[in-house]
């Protein structure tokens, strides 16, 4: 539901997000009174120090602030489990319990002063446990007022304040593109756009703030704004209707006939192909993945390379001041130092890592590009916008993630301009160029291949995991004759993508609005599934009292600016997606995909395209089946143990994942 409006603005929290705080507080706080109260008990009347009548008064007051905190928290956390998410009406004295709770705030505030004025100057001659009781006190009191601190800044809304509000039009007779409207609007959005862009910089302030880290701010606040500016959802929202979702994709799937034989299932040899060139993919994440795939021995075998003196033979390493990520590389690949022929570790925005390496096994160039390992990278994977990608011999309109594609052209300068590619060929002319990379270097690889297939039209890209979002239906239409995309499971970021974040916020909007059960209820129920597993909820719809096309309306507060906005219509329908300005961008290449079955701990690999890739999957799995070490496993499984190709057909398909 909206943010809850006290104290003259809007807030990141609902009504009946105080449950589980509340309950949390009133459990210390019976401790609490419950420990003063047997102190009082016990020294009663006994209080023989010098300022016993004053230690006397002062817990008898702490008992009765105590208490009426116990009760007040009692009353907010009752009201605030009444209702549903889109049903705020039981809870609407939340703000009248917020204000005394407030209240309540000042005399304990008070009482914890002098407490601490009385430890330090009156209680000589005192019993040593009154002395501590108080002290506990008092330390117990500053350390919830400064949680609550804390609580009330991550709840801060910047974008909270009063605004002047425009009067609800009729549709059929007024609309936001009147003047006014319109320039309330604009100045709202533009609001929104500054408020994210100082998020970003508060983010990344560690990064140096010149031009290029501005407008990639610039460019993500815009994005971020629009995505978020239709909606007036709570964090703790998203969460239940994230919840919800899940169980309802695995109850649908539950209700999916056994699949099929796949008949169109990937050879071996590129199964073993794509498993090799995911050793190099890895690799060029350097030593923190080489340390964390090797916990026990990592760290002894990279240090006598790393802590010895740097050699002439180092000098070709940017970026790599101790020489422990080039260690980390020869561990991983096998390769000899005489094997290389570029390795960079220069990161910047729109500039990543990546080596260049003689494949004598597979008789390759190849080119390995790193992943996301940095906050450069992020903002290079965040700015999604389209970038005209102008490719000889491709008809239709042609585009690309920006951030992604401006990191793929800088490498592409570099294997070019510099000559790179010509020393590999003048070593080995008769090998052909491979390029590849995990998750963000999957996507710059995919893009790169894109660029140099015409002067090299046997290359081969292995993309592992890349991005959903990457390339136009035309460019990635014409990637499927050199580019291989692997991906594991219900992995998140291959169906990330501007188009499929509107659907999950669509659905999202849909599965808290339908739903007649309590925001404390969703969110332990919940928890207990993807902890626990069992059977999805029926998920019952909120029908008693509501038309059902009143529940199809998305989350917004009363008084929004974007009520009647196009985005908004647009999310009410339930049979389409929303409509969107942005242009829809598509994995590169052909899509192999793998299943895990979990009985046998066997996977299945598969030909896919991009309909398998439409929606995003909710599963506890979806951030580990990005992780590159799960799919070199899931990889080297397919290729090792050759017993089990293809999963049994199961009725039970939540059991499966995909890669």
């Amino acid at each position: 539901m909206p943010g809850l409006v006290v104290f003259g603005r809007r807030w990141s929290i609902a009504s009946d997000d105080f449950v589980f705080p509340g309950a949390f507080e009133i459990f210390i706080r019976v401790l609490w009174w419950i420990g003063i109260l047997v102190l009082y008990t016990n020294h009663k009347g006994n209080f023989d120090c010098a300022s016993g009548g004053v230690l006397h008064s002062y817990l008898v007051v702490l008992l009765i602030i105590l208490a009426a905190i116990i009760l007040s928290l009692c009353a907010i956390v009752y009201v605030s489990a009444q209702g549903t998410i889109t049903n705020p009406g039981p809870r609407r004295s939340i703000p009248a319990l917020v204000y005394v709770r407030a209240l309540l705030y000042l005399p304990e505030l008070v009482w914890a002063c002098l407490g601490a004025i009385w430890v330090s100057d009156n209680s000589r001659g005192c019993q040593a446990a009154e002395v501590g009781a108080v002290i506990a006190a008092v330390v117990a009191s500053w350390i919830i007022l400064f949680f609550t601190a804390i609580g009330v800044l991550i709840v801060f809304d910047p974008l909270g304040s009063p605004e002047p509000r425009p009067e609800v039009y009729d549709p059929g007779t007024r609309n936001l593109e009147s003047n006014g409207s319109s320039q309330l609007l604009y100045t709202a959005r533009s609001l929104a756009v500054r408020a994210w862009e100082s998020r970003l910089r508060l983010l990344c302030c560690c990064l140096p703030q010149d031009d290029s880290h501005r407008a990639a701010f610039s460019n993500i606040a815009q994005l971020f704004s629009s995505f978020f500016s239709d909606t007036d959802l709570v964090p703790s929202d998203i969460a239940a209707g994230l919840s919800l979702l899940h169980q309802e994709q695995d109850k649908m799937e539950q209700c999916r006939d056994p699949d099929d034989v796949v008949a169109h299932s990937p050879s071996s040899p590129i199964l073993e192909k794509a498993a090799h060139c995911m050793q190099f993919a890895m690799a060029a994440y350097g030593w923190p993945l080489y340390v964390y795939s090797n916990p026990l021995t990592g760290v002894c075998k990279l240090s006598a390379d790393c802590c010895r003196g740097r050699g002439v033979e180092y000098d070709i390493v940017g970026g790599d001041h101790l020489g422990c990520h080039f260690a980390s590389i020869l561990q991983s690949t096998g390769l000899q130092y005489r094997d290389f022929i570029y390795i960079s570790f220069h990161n910047q925005i729109y500039e990543i890592p990546f080596y260049v390496a003689l494949d004598h096994k597979n008789e390759a160039v190849l080119v390995a590009v790193r992943g996301t390992l940095s906050l450069k990278d992020a903002l290079t994977d965040l700015s999604a916008a389209c970038e005209n990608l102008p490719i000889e011999g491709v008809t239709g309109s042609c585009y690309a993630h920006k951030g992604i594609s401006q990191a793929a052209s800088y490498i592409y300068k570099k294997l070019i301009n510099d000559g790179i590619l010509n020393q590999a060929f003048t070593i080995a002319p008769e090998y052909r160029l491979v390029i590849t990379g995990h998750s963000l270097g999957a996507g710059a690889a995919s893009v790169l291949a894109v660029l140099l297939h015409s002067a090299f039209p046997t290359l081969r890209c292995y993309a592992f995991s890349p991005p959903g979002g990457l390339l136009s239906k035309a460019l990635a239409d014409y990637s499927k004759d050199f580019v291989v995309s692997v991906v594991l499971g219900k992995d998140l970021v291959p169906r990330l993508s501007i188009p499929n974040m509107e659907d999950l916020k669509r659905r999202i909007l849909k599965m808290v609005s339908n739903c007649n059960k309590p925001k404390y209820q969703i969110l332990l129920r919940g928890c207990w599934y993807e902890v626990f597993g069992g059977q999805p909820d029926d998920l019952p719809t909120e029908l008693e009292s509501r038309r059902e096309e009143e529940l199809s309306q998305p989350l917004l507060g009363p008084q929004s600016l974007l009520q009647h906005s196009a985005s908004y219509q647009s999310l009410a329908s339930d049979g389409s997606p929303s409509h969107t300005t942005h242009v829809p961008l598509y994995m590169p290449g052909h899509e192999c995909m793998q299943r895990l079955c979990f009985s046998q701990t066997s996977y299945r690999a598969e030909w896919s395209s991009e309909m398998a890739f439409c929606s995003i999957l909710i599963s506890p799995r979806m951030i580990a089946d990005h992780m590159p070490d799960a799919v070199f496993r899931a990889l080297q499984s397919l290729t090792q143990d050759c017993s089990f190709p293809l999963c049994p057909s199961s009725h039970s398909n939540s059991h499966l994942n995909v890669i």
